[in-house]
C-alpha cells in the first residue's frame, strides 16, 4: 500500500524513517505541516503490534499536532515522533542519542519533546544532539520543564468548562470523574481534581502508578476494561488514542468526555455519535494543549511560569466558545474544532 493512500495520510508535507544499528533505534517522524512555524511535536516510545501500527499513529499523531497547535495560537507547525520499542532496542542515553541526531538531520523542521514512553530526562540525551527539542528541565521561574503538568492543569480547565456547560455548575465538588491512566498527566490531574472534590474513580495497566496514587488519595480502582463504562459524571481518558468507537460509545454512562489522551476518537463520525448521545465531548487536541504551550514558551524564550499558567488557563474560553457554538448550532464538537484549525493554517 502507498503511504499516499493511507488512510491517515492528509497532505502530510514529509515522512522520515530512522534506523541506527548500534542503538537499535527504529523511529518514524511524521511533519504534516510548517504553516504556522516548525512542526512541534512529542515522541512517542511505544511498544506497537507492527510497523503498520506505528507508521498510522504518527501520522494521525502529526495530524493532531497540527491543530492543536493552531488552535492554541501557538508559531509551531504539527509533527511528532514515534520510535518503535522492542527487546532489541532497549531504552538506552545512546538510543536517544541516535534519535538527537535523526531530529538534528531535519535542519529545524521538527522540534521534538516528551511524550509517552519517555520523560524529561531522555530529552537531556536528544539535547547532546540537537538544539531542536524543548521540555527540559528549568531554573525556577523560568518557562519549560516536564509538560505534563501543564497538561492536567489545561485538562483540569476544560473539566470545569465542560461541567458548567453539560451540568449547569460552577463547582466540581461531589462530581464523580473517572481517569483512564494514572501515569505522568493523569496523576497530576487527579490531584487537581481531588482538591476540588471531586470523587475519583481509577484505572491503570501499571500498578506502580496505582500504588503510587491510592498512597497520595481516596480513590476507587477498576480494572481498565471497566473504566470506560462507570457510573461517572466524567470520563477523562488520560492514556493511549481510539477508544471513542461505535462499539464502546452506547455503553458510556458519563455525560462529559474531557481528557488528555490524543486521538480520542476513533473516527470522527464517534463525534457525531457522542453528540446524538448528549454526550458533551472536549475536542481532545484543545483540551491537552496545556503541555504544547508550555514546550513553545520555553522553546521561543522570554516567557516566565506565570506567563504560561495563564496561557494555559485560556483552554477553558476556547472550550467554552466551542461549546456554546456547538450548542447552538447542533454541530458535534469534534468538527467545530476541526474547522477552526483548518482555517488558522489555511490563512496562514
Amino acid at each position: 500500500m502507498s503511504v499516499f493512500n493511507h488512510a491517515e495520510f492528509d497532505n502530510h508535507e514529509s515522512l522520515h524513517f530512522f534506523q541506527d544499528e548500534i542503538s537499535g533505534l527504529r523511529a518514524i517522524i511524521a511533519v504534516h505541516s510548517t504553516a504556522l512555524g516548525p512542526a512541534a511535536g512529542g515522541c512517542r516510545r511505544w511498544t506497537y503490534a507492527s510497523d503498520a501500527d506505528a507508521l498510522t499513529d504518527a501520522l494521525r499523531l502529526s495530524r493532531g499536532m497540527t491543530y492543536k497547535n493552531a488552535v492554541a495560537g501557538l508559531k509551531f507547525g504539527g509533527g511528532k515522533a514515534v520510535i518503535l520499542a522492542s527487546d532489541d532496542a532497549p531504552k538506552s542515553p545512546e538510543l536517544y542519542r541516535a534519535f538527537g541526531r535523526a531530529v538534528d538531520s531535519l535542519g529545524g523542521r521538527y522540534v521534538t519533546a516528551e511524550d509517552v514512553g519517555c520523560t524529561v530526562e531522555d530529552m537531556r540525551y536528544v539535547r547532546e544532539q540537537t538544539k531542536f527539542v524543548s521540555g527540559l528541565p528549568q531554573s525556577a521561574g523560568d518557562a519549560g520543564g516536564d509538560p505534563s503538568p501543564w497538561t492536567a492543569l489545561g485538562c483540569f480547565q476544560g473539566i470545569q468548562a465542560a461541567a458548567e456547560s453539560r451540568l449547569d455548575t460552577d463547582s466540581l465538588e461531589g462530581l464523580r470523574v473517572a481517569v483512564q491512566g494514572v501515569g505522568h498527566v493523569g496523576i497530576y490531574l487527579c490531584r487537581l481534581l481531588h482538591e476540588a472534590g471531586a470523587e475519583l474513580i481509577v484505572s491503570d495497566v501499571n500498578q506502580e502508578h496505582l500504588d503510587l496514587i491510592q498512597a497520595e488519595m481516596p480513590v476507587t480502582v477498576v480494572a481498565p476494561s471497566e473504566l470506560l463504562y462507570a457510573d461517572a459524571d466524567v470520563l477523562a481518558p488520560c492514556a493511549l488514542g481510539n477508544i471513542l468507537t461505535s462499539t464502546t460509545i452506547p455503553k458510556l454512562r458519563a455525560k462529559i468526555i474531557a481528557g488528555a489522551a490524543n486521538n480520542q476518537l476513533a473516527t470522527a463520525e464517534d463525534g457525531t455519535r457522542l453528540a446524538e448521545r448528549d454526550i458533551l465531548y472536549a475536542p481532545d487536541y484543545v483540551i491537552n494543549a496545556g503541555g504544547i504551550i508550555s514546550v513553545a514558551a520555553e522553546y521561543y524564550g522570554a516567557s516566565s511560569e506565570d506567563e504560561v499558567r495563564g496561557d494555559v488557563c485560556r483552554i477553558r474560553e476556547r472550550l467554552q466558545a466551542i461549546f456554546d457554538e456547538a450548542s447552538s448550532s447542533g454541530r458535534p464538537t469534534n468538527a467545530l474544532a476541526d474547522e477552526m484549525a483548518r482555517n488558522l493554517v489555511a490563512a496562514a
